[in-house]
């Protein structure tokens, strides 16, 4: 940490350093600078961050709350089933403070929910049906969009911009093609970057639809055991937004 901490305040010395020289001198500080940069990415231990994030772990969260940790050691009672997506800045425990045993999680490239197939995308499938059947304190499933969703942006652009096609991702996405089609009949006057952010939302509004499809699923609505809902976190301004589907969309809250 502190050898991180001193490259840093290096790097920002010579950049403050660099404005003041003669272009000769600039371009050596610039070589400089690049070297450090490239020093601070290659002391980057993998083993070493584990290590110390397993310790930080077990001394501040598993030894402090040990009523916690021995209740789970005789099972898991979440009451939430969340879908979120992959991306490393959307983590919901983060995000929504779920405690261990709190939430059953599945998370994916666009937090997607494909309709029931027995078939294809059997690993959601096989969430679904576990969290629903075999962990009967599920009440809620809830599905979580954000902002700057790197896999809706796939699926809002491609084909149209003629890229060349991924081996997995472009065929996953293509669940949400729905959404797409909403949005560009609604929004598509607006600038890509707008139709996206409608339709990070416009997707988990598609997978809210398409978790209807799974029979104990629809099951659970009908005997009100289940609720489904909607979210997306906005991690530029730092607001979540929660609504409900009933069978109707409802507002629940922003902040």
């Amino acid at each position: 940490m502190g050898s991180h901490s001193s490259l840093e305040v290096a790097i920002e010395g010579l950049k403050k350093f660099l404005s003041e020289k003669d272009d000769v001198a600039a371009a050596q500080i610039e070589k400089l600078i690049v070297g450090l940069q490239e020093t601070d990415v290659n002391e980057f231990d993998p083993v070493q961050r584990i290590k110390e994030g397993f310790h930080y772990f077990k001394t501040h969260k598993f030894d402090k709350h040990p009523e916690l940790y021995n209740k789970l050691k005789e099972g898991q009672w979440p009451k939430f089933l969340v879908f979120a997506c992959s991306d490393s800045r959307v983590c919901p425990s983060h995000i929504l403070n779920f405690q261990p045993g709190e939430a059953f999680m599945v998370r994916n490239i666009a937090n997607m929910v494909p309709q029931f197939d027995q078939l294809r995308y059997t690993g959601v499938g096989a969430a679904i049906e576990y969290a629903v059947t075999a962990l009967e304190q599920v009440q809620n499933i809830l599905v979580i969009g954000h902002s700057k969703c790197g896999g809706i942006q796939r699926l809002m652009t491609h084909p149209e911009d003629h890229t060349p096609p991924f081996d997995f991702i472009d065929e996953w996405v293509k669940i949400g093609l729905p959404a797409k089609l909403k949005v560009k009949a609604n929004f598509g006057d607006l600038p890509i970057e707008e139709q996206c952010k409608h339709c990070e939302k416009e997707a988990v509004n598609l997978s809210l639809i398409n978790l209807q499809t799974y029979p104990y699923v629809k099951m659970g609505l009908a005997n009100k055991r289940l609720r489904l809902l909607g979210g997306y976190y906005d991690f530029v301004n730092g607001t979540f937004e929660l609504w409900e589907f009933e069978p109707r969309f409802s507002h629940l809250f922003s902040t």
